[in-house]
């Protein structure tokens, strides 16, 4: 068993695919696209339908990119990709550089494609993270799949593993930072996590490049509309 396997299935995170496939997975990955609900909050919703997320997770995902960004010398496309609307996410895209936020898209593969199609990426080109039935067309095509274990589901957690719908199954629950848990396990994959903590650390002249093309970076905003997913300001 490797460190890194030992560290993760220490506090209670599953391997389905073992690391060192992991880690040839990784060396394809292109791209990182994020569900919302249930991911980066416990999946609660507020009358107004939103919900929150953490500054632990945020710091997990831009680690990530910084991480993407030293051993491929570019940044990374990124996407949060909800069946819902809500107005956190959008500022935790404008706030975090992401590239895009769809929204309100109830059969997610259709966001897929168009990203896909936009970028000339293909799925194995994409990590996912996810939680939940509505992912599962996306989890069944994307490269590398993380399923945020909520706890409250084994049937489900074995349905995933059972149909090769997820690589790794987190140890904590969404809004208990699991972003964070499998962030810094996919900049462990990239054997690059000493490098990104003290370039952030010190801020160092890599790290202030990454942040300075990061912040050119401005989200597009879609949703399904008549003719497909369309923008919308």
């Amino acid at each position: 068993m490797t460190t890194l396997e030992t560290l993760y299935t220490g506090i209670g995170g599953t391997f389905v695919t073992p690391p060192e496939i992991l880690s040839k997975k990784m060396d394809q990955i292109k791209a990182f696209v994020f569900d919302w609900d249930g991911v980066f909050n416990d999946g609660q919703k507020m009358s107004t339908g939103g919900s929150s997320f953490s500054e632990v997770d945020s710091m997990g995902t831009n680690l990530l990119r910084f991480s993407h960004y030293l051993r491929h010398g570019q940044l990374p496309l990124t996407a949060i990709l909800s069946g819902e609307k809500n107005e956190t996410a959008f500022y935790f895209s404008e706030r975090e550089c992401l590239n895009y936020s769809f929204y309100k898209v109830p059969h997610k593969l259709t966001a897929l494609q168009y990203f896909c199609e936009k970028h000339q990426l293909r799925p194995e080109e994409i990590a996912f993270f996810f939680d939940d039935v509505l992912d599962l067309t996306l989890a069944e095509v994307c490269g590398l799949r993380v399923l945020i274990n909520q706890g409250v589901n084994p049937q489900f957690l074995q349905y995933c593993m059972k149909n090769n719908l997820v690589d790794y199954v987190t140890s904590v629950r969404g809004g208990s930072f699991a972003v964070r848990e499998s962030t810094e396990l996919l900049i462990g994959l990239n054997n690059n996590y000493e490098e990104v903590i003290t370039g952030r650390k010190i801020n160092s002249e890599a790290y202030q490049t990454y942040l300075s093309e990061r912040r050119l970076v401005r989200p597009g905003f879609y949703t399904l509309g008549p003719e497909g997913i369309e923008e919308r300001l």
